[in-house]
């Protein structure tokens, strides 16, 4: 009787408990390998040959071949130039860039701006900026050429196309215990 036969009678056994005795690792590995190897052979497949694909044969990253060492797409890569390149594939650099201005308000315009006006939209180059009280609506207004430089230095050119400058939000009458059908309170402030 020969070892395999040996390992396949020990597998079928059970002790009295009804587990499964004790299998010698290394024999059952080697018993697994020539099960593989006798089913690649029945399938035609020869020991060693790799399926699928030839090396190569993968598309790299700009759809060049990616088997060839020092090609593009093969070498690593920085994760920031991975994704500006994504950025830029999927065209959000400009919003991106107007969001970390948008984030970065304070650094951006100073911190006595910053304290009396926030930015409240950003829409196809338009912002509007919201001043906390109208002195500060005319200030902003005023140094609306020295705004519109600084963000075309942290943005772009031709990124920010117009500056829209708000004041404050007043009161509506518009919904609520207050309102009436109509031209509403016009002779109110008199």
């Amino acid at each position: 009787m020969s070892r395999e036969d040996q390992l396949d009678d020990e597998s079928d056994r059970e002790t009295e408990a009804g587990h499964p005795e004790p299998v010698d690792p290394d024999g059952a590995a080697r018993s697994a390998l020539l099960r593989a190897r006798d089913a690649a052979k029945g399938r035609g497949v020869a020991p060693g040959t790799r399926r699928g694909r030839r090396a190569g044969s993968r598309p790299g990253i700009d759809g060049e071949r990616t088997g060839e060492p020092y090609t593009p797409g093969r070498d690593p890569v920085t994760m920031a130039s991975s994704l500006d390149r994504l950025f830029a594939d999927r065209g959000w650099s400009r919003s991106l860039s107007v969001a970390g201005v948008i984030g970065r308000w304070r650094a951006v315009v100073g911190d006595q701006l910053a304290d009396h006006c926030q930015p409240e939209t950003f829409e196809e180059g338009a912002l509007v900026v919201r001043a906390d009280s109208t002195a500060w609506a005319m200030q902003v207004r005023l140094l609306l050429p020295q705004l519109s430089r600084r963000l075309d230095e942290e943005i772009g050119e031709g990124v920010v196309e117009s500056i829209t400058v708000l004041g404050p939000g007043g009161p509506t009458w518009k919904r609520g215990p207050r309102s009436v059908p109509g031209r509403g309170p016009r002779d109110t402030y008199g």
